[in-house]
């Protein structure tokens, strides 16, 4: 069951160009962040090890690659993900990916969270891939075959949110990207939503990036996040 505690809530992308930016980031927000991301542009930029810094530090971090492969190279790559110390990560919430990961995790502390459709893409975008369903139909889909596989979660827009919290129940992560607070910019998200939406549309954690790293005093600006989220959920 999703914690009523914000500040555990709250999950930092550490969407920056090298470690020492990273770094600097999480000195500079301090305790009002306890959960950060690494994604490509960090963990290609030598940040993996980072990791296991975070971990040991007290942090949560959400290691946020994506898998899709065959089973057996996703079942190594979880592997080596639970040797990082991660608590959650993710993979394309493809069915034979899926039953890989979870072989791979079972009986362990990580939290595999499966990419239903990327924040970034519409129906068009959909039909331009050559799927045959449209959004909200495939995302259901998706959160079915994650049950099913017994996951630990799901990323979906805050639009999916409520209906994949209806389909998944009350105990799996729906893990939201694209959050905005009011007034702030979309960037090239297509699907987003302020932090109080989201956690009201069932998400049970809430990726925040850009609107944090770019501000001009960014514990500030998760400070105003994380007062936002604890609002909503009282």
């Amino acid at each position: 069951m999703p914690t009523t505690d914000a500040a555990s809530r709250l999950i930092v992308g550490l969407d920056v160009e090298s470690v020492a930016a990273a770094e600097t980031v999480v000195e500079e927000l301090g305790d009002t962040v306890r959960f950060y991301k690494i994604g490509y542009q960090l963990a290609y930029a030598g940040g993996l090890p980072l990791v296991r810094r975070l971990s040991d530090a007290g942090k949560q971090v959400f290691l946020d690659l994506k898998l899709h492969d065959i089973g057996n190279t996703v079942e190594k790559g979880i592997e080596s993900i639970l040797s990082l110390g991660a608590s959650m990560t993710t993979i394309h919430a493809y069915p034979h990916v899926m039953r890989a990961a979870m072989r791979a995790a079972a009986g362990t502390d990580l939290t595999v969270l499966g990419v239903t459709v990327l924040t970034s893409l519409d129906d068009a975008d959909l039909a331009e891939s050559g799927f045959k369903l449209g959004l909200a139909d495939l995302v259901a889909l998706r959160a079915r075959q994650a049950v099913d596989c017994g996951m630990g979660g799901l990323v979906a827009s805050a639009a999916e949110a409520s209906a994949i919290r209806r389909l998944v129940g009350p105990d799996l992560a729906v893990v939201t990207p694209g959050i905005r607070p009011a007034g702030a910019a979309a960037g090239d998200q297509k699907r987003v939503a302020t932090p109080a939406d989201a956690l009201r549309d069932g998400a049970s954690h809430l990726v925040v990036a850009r609107p944090i790293i770019a501000a001009p005093d960014r514990k500030a600006a998760a400070q105003a996040i994380v007062a936002e989220m604890q609002a909503a959920l009282a």
